[in-house]
């Protein structure tokens, strides 16, 4: 009989004392207020029956089938009031946690499938861990993802049990130890069969000793003792953390940084003394920016997971099976995440150099997660097997959706979609993953419109966590609840848009490279540009994007652009003139950045000085210009793309350019960008720019209307969700 409050303890003939987390209204357990209070009270009722002699062990368990913690309650952390109330939560929490450790009789938490944050920081305050060796079973600590850091006790327990190194390795980047390798770096006592969990769990728990804290750490080997076990190691550790956290966030996350403080602050302090610095350094980072708007992303990245209630109501057809047309490096792409999630994939071309091109590109993938560790070679081998590939529609009448991903011309897509349609059930979603196509005109000629729409996957596909879901005029709610459903199960991001050029991610994007080479043009050199948008937070700079992309891509959809909306998107002539000279970028080792064996080496001095613009020494151009640009450029293009209904929110825009193209997520999107800055504010540095450049920098109608009635973009765009017919 399901309990009705979680957690619930029970004692069982043998003295066992159970604490089962089983939420009955969440799909995954999470530690709120409410939990944490019960748990406090349980806690203080094993004690007592401990030391009546009533109660032998405590057991730690999960009453969901795949997971035991998704941590603490993040709208609770959304609602800490000040660094001060954040302090006081974390003393809170690491003080119930305590007596979990002071208790006078051994603790295990058995952990199956997902456990994070401050599940993870509950294990830690036991004697003992154990999992199942399932491969859904995964430990970690995301809190740096919020910018803030583990505050009940995860600080300063997990470097004592598994060593300063391995401690940095999960808390700085939040990633994810599957049940193996949190064995082998000592965080789990145990791996147990998952088929048997529950009573290998209860066999080991009869039988496990009563350590004392902090007891149960592994025996490190000689390396690992010199680093994590000399003051002089721990040094030369936390130096070389430094300078990879420096290098990789140039100083715009304060939560790494301030982790790496605290650990310097406390590994030979007595834990007490220890809890208190982490506590005040938590608090600290809830009243950061950073903090502020990673928690927005995390907010956006949920409401995204979330159907749209214009089809909410529509039922997703179940995705078992896909097709794949075109098996280039997208296409292959396309197949190794499908396969990865357990979906049986066929891939189709019209050369058998092209399909097995594209089974060996899914392969390599599969290759370097083996070689990462982060999957076994059998468990690759058996993704692999999901996927097979020919040159005819064999076996197409029983895939439940296909995705062409051929060549961008439109006569050859409608052709071979047509062709498609026919090989395919009825009840069959066909998608496009067009960049920049309309998918409208594309489905003009389909039989069956409504189970059409587009499917937009970035490259490279098994990074990129963003698509872009294209509603045709004729889709059904039906195909978009599929197709949204079907990228949620592969673990991407979605954004759900209207049809119109570009799209969302391009469109915006295509004004942000565009004025680069304009700033090309004008003297600024390919160093300032870049390294400005870098210093802004910016991946990469918007020149060696261009490389990177393919600068014959980009000026292909800089075309498509240009066509659509006239004068004010006129391609910068430098990026034309750049393309007639041959030069591709990365992919064929001539960019406006030099390769070689594919690495990029530094700036081509040649390359501007081939179009007849000056190369190197000193930009025309100053950083904040530069900078300022770039920015307005994109905002100024996504006010339109807003007002033209390709996306109803705020929230679809910043997710969309975080998500897509790394637009830097300390600072909460391009919109909230903005909104921090105001339209008020914009609107006149776009006039001023006008005057100087241009119909390009014009402000955009809906800019200048937010302005006039004093209303940021979050407060007339913040609800609203795209219409589906």
């Amino acid at each position: 009989m399901p309990h009705a409050r979680s957690p619930h303890l029970v004692v069982d003939a043998d003295g066992l004392a159970w604490i089962t987390f089983s939420d009955p209204d969440r799909t995954l357990n999470v530690l709120d207020e409410g939990v944490m209070r019960r748990l406090s009270d349980q806690i203080d009722e094993v004690g007592q029956r401990a030391r009546a002699d009533e109660v032998r062990a405590l057991v730690f368990w999960s009453g969901k089938p795949d997971s035991f913690m998704a941590g603490a309650d993040v709208e609770s952390i959304g609602e800490i009031e000040s660094p001060a109330d954040g302090e006081m939560k974390s003393r809170l929490g690491q003080e119930i946690y305590g007596r979990i450790e002071a208790l006078p009789i051994p603790t295990l938490c058995a952990i199956h499938g997902i456990c994070l944050g401050g599940g993870v920081e509950l294990a830690l305050a036991c004697r003992h861990r154990v999992v199942s060796d399932h491969p859904r079973t995964k430990l970690g600590l995301p809190e740096v993802q919020l910018g803030l850091l583990p505050g009940w006790g995860g600080s300063v327990r997990l470097p004592r049990l598994i060593g300063l190194q391995a401690a940095l390795d999960m808390i700085l980047t939040g990633k994810q130890l599957r049940a193996s390798k949190a064995k082998r770096v000592g965080l789990v006592t145990e791996l147990l069969p998952a088929e048997s969990f529950r009573a290998s769990v209860r066999d080991f728990a009869l039988g496990m000793d009563d350590l004392s804290p902090g007891s149960s750490r592994r025996d490190p080997g000689l390396k690992d003792r010199l680093l994590d076990g000399t003051a002089l190691g721990r040094r030369v550790v936390l130096k070389m953390a430094e300078r990879e956290v420096m290098k990789s966030t140039r100083g715009h996350y304060p939560a790494p940084i301030r982790i790496l403080r605290l650990m310097r602050e406390t590994f030979d302090l007595p834990v007490p003394e220890a809890l208190e610095l982490e506590a005040a350094a938590f608090g600290e980072l809830t009243g950061t920016p950073a903090h502020r708007s990673l928690l927005h992303l995390f907010g956006l990245r949920e409401q995204a997971k979330k159907p749209d209630p214009a089809f909410a109501s529509a039922e997703a057809r179940p995705v078992e099976s896909i097709g794949v047309l075109g098996a280039g490096v997208m296409g292959g792409g396309i197949a190794q995440i499908a396969a990865y999630r357990g979906i049986r994939v066929r891939m189709k071309d019209i050369a058998d150099e092209a399909v097995v091109g594209g089974l060996q590109h899914a392969k390599s993938l599969f290759d370097k997660q083996v070689k990462r560790r982060r999957m076994t070679r059998r468990e690759a081998a058996g993704h692999m097997g999901r996927i097979t590939g020919g040159l005819d529609y064999a076996g197409f009448g029983a895939l439940d959706l296909v995705v062409e991903a051929i060549v961008e011309k439109m006569e050859v897509k409608k052709a071979v979609l047509a062709e498609t349609e026919s090989r395919v059930s009825e009840r069959c979603v066909l998608a496009t993953n067009t960049s920049s196509l309309s998918v409208v005109e594309m489905g003009s000629e389909l039989a069956r419109p409504e189970n059409f729409c587009g499917l937009h996957f970035f490259n490279p596909v098994h990074r990129m966590p963003l698509v872009e879901i294209i509603r045709g005029d004729r889709t059904s709610a039906e195909t978009i609840a599929t197709v949204h459903a079907l990228a949620l199960a592969l673990g991407k991001v979605p954004v759900v848009c209207n049809d119109g050029p570009g799209f969302l991610v391009n469109r915006i994007l295509g004004p942000y490279l565009n004025e680069a080479g304009w700033l090309l043009t004008e003297g600024a050199t390919i160093e300032a540009i870049d390294r400005a948008a870098v210093d802004f937070g910016m991946p990469m700079g918007p020149v060696r994007l261009l490389d990177e992309v393919g600068i014959d891509i980009a000026q292909h959809a800089g075309t498509t652009l240009h066509d659509a909306f006239g004068e004010r998107m006129a391609p910068a002539p430098v990026l034309g003139s750049v393309l007639a000279s041959g030069r591709l970028g990365r992919k064929n080792g001539r960019g406006f950045y030099r390769y070689a064996e594919g690495k990029e080496t530094g700036v081509d001095e040649t390359a501007l000085a081939d179009l007849g613009l000056s190369a190197g020494g000193t930009s025309a151009i100053d950083a904040e210009e530069i900078t300022r640009r770039l920015l307005l450029a994109m905002v100024n293009e996504a006010a339109r793309t807003l007002a033209d209904g390709i996306v109803r929110t705020a929230g679809d825009v910043d997710v969309g350019m975080i998500m897509g193209t790394g637009f830097p997520p300390f600072r909460g999107g391009l919109l909230r960008v903005a909104d921090e800055r105001h339209p008020r504010a914009l609107v006149p540095e776009l006039e001023a720019l006008a005057d100087r450049f241009g119909a390009r920098f014009e402000p955009a109608p809906l800019l200048r209307d937010l302005a006039a009635r004093d209303r940021t973009f979050y407060q007339a765009f913040g609800h609203a969700r795209i219409e589906v017919g």
